[in-house]
């Protein structure tokens, strides 16, 4: 099975707490990367790919809020929410109006953490431009694909739109009748499915659209 895990770039200079939360997200299922510096954060976060940002505020080398707003300057924009001992209203606004989709005061509940953290992943999932593929990603609005190696193939309005519907919902599997409604509404025959699961692997390769028996389709890896 293809089980793609949400990916986090966790910040945090305080050793203790990182090693505490970098437990606690992998075992929720996050595939973690961390740093304990901006400085190390923001390379990471320029030049990985994530699903969203845990930043502590107060960071040595480059504060987290810092971070974040050169990180939208550059185009970045993963959802992210500060953690900080600033809690105030005034802080809130502050740690918002630099970017951050959440801001969460210390101490925390790890409860509430996991659930934000959940809020923010589907909220992003809907609106994301770019998709997360196994050994690549997909640009919704130039309709192309770049694979790991720089590869590009570049896709038609009917190719995108069943590559997105896949994508943007990894560990689901579709039935041929869901990807008719969802993609395909004004098709004839439910064999138009089949087709356009064709013209995808033929472009992407046959581990790009995994077939699972009796059910469905699902997306597979680029690699």
């Amino acid at each position: 099975m293809n089980e793609m895990k949400p990916r986090v770039l966790l910040v945090e200079d305080d050793v203790q707490l990182r090693a505490m939360l970098e437990e606690l997200l992998c075992g929720e299922g996050y595939e973690v990367s961390s740093a304990s510096d901006g400085q190390n954060g923001l390379h990471l976060a320029l030049t990985g790919e994530f699903d969203v940002l845990v930043l502590d505020r107060g960071l040595p080398v480059l504060d987290g809020l810092n971070l974040l707003m050169k990180l939208r300057r550059a185009g970045i924009e993963t959802a992210a929410l500060i953690l900080s001992a600033l809690g105030n209203p005034a802080d809130r606004v502050e740690g918002l109006d630099a970017g951050a989709e959440d801001y969460l005061s210390k101490p925390f509940d790890v409860h509430e953490l996991l659930a934000r953290l959940r809020a923010l992943r589907r909220r992003h999932v809907s609106t994301a431009t770019t998709l997360r593929i196994t050994g690549g990603h997909f640009d919704l609005e130039s309709r192309s694909v770049t694979r790991s190696d720089g590869s590009v193939v570049v896709l038609s309005e009917r190719e995108s739109a069943l590559l997105e519907e896949l994508a943007r919902w990894p560990n689901r599997v579709f039935g041929r009748g869901e990807i008719l409604e969802y993609v395909f509404p004004n098709a004839e025959e439910a064999g138009v499915v089949d087709t356009y699961v064709h013209y995808l692997r033929r472009k992407l390769g046959r581990g790009s659209v995994r077939t699972v028996h009796g059910v469905g389709y699902r997306i597979g890896s680029l690699a």
